[in-house]
């Protein structure tokens, strides 16, 4: 199949980023819904939140934000970079606390929301202010292929996840 063939079906990394924001709202909002009964839905929840962060944030900042990084000219952009890596740091110290409270807990509540909240503010910058710049900063073609290394880069990720998950399984056993 010719490459022009494939673009035609691959989408392009903002749209694949979006679809990643969309999938994270539905879960940070279903993790914040549930109770403290419900320890084992919570357990789930983070654990499905936390590798969908770690391959999101991966491709963005391996991929996307490069690209970005070097399309940029004015001062607004490259704020509009530095912001988002610095929102993915405060994402990354405030997981590993809610991962240490007690998944009964009000404080663990607390923190979902606020985890909520903080990824909620990250896509919603990012989908009304670097993605509208970097459409029109990268151009389609560029974008297309941004997608196709994302799509990629992605199912290795989740491969790798699936294999430490594996592993740790077996380790335990």
């Amino acid at each position: 199949m010719s490459k022009s063939k494939t673009r035609v079906t691959t989408k392009d990394a903002i749209a694949l980023l979006k679809a990643d924001h969309q999938k994270m709202r539905a879960l940070l909002g279903e993790l914040e819904k549930t109770t403290g009964k419900a320890t084992a839905r919570r357990e789930e929840l983070l654990e499905e939140i936390e590798r969908e962060l770690k391959i999101h944030t991966t491709v963005e900042e391996q991929i996307f934000y490069p690209a970005f990084r070097t399309a940029v000219e004015k001062k607004d952009d490259r704020k509009l970079y530095f912001e988002a890596l610095e929102e993915h740091h405060v994402v990354d110290t405030v997981l590993p606390e809610i991962k240490s409270t007690e998944r009964n807990s009000e404080p663990f509540a607390a923190k979902a929301k606020v985890l909520k909240d903080l990824v909620e503010h990250h896509a919603e910058e990012e989908e009304t202010e670097m993605f509208p710049r970097a459409r029109k900063l990268l151009g389609r073609e560029k974008l297309q292929d941004l997608g196709e290394e994302i799509a990629s880069a992605r199912v290795s990720l989740t491969n790798g996840v699936l294999t430490k998950l594996v592993e740790l399984v077996r380790s335990s056993a």
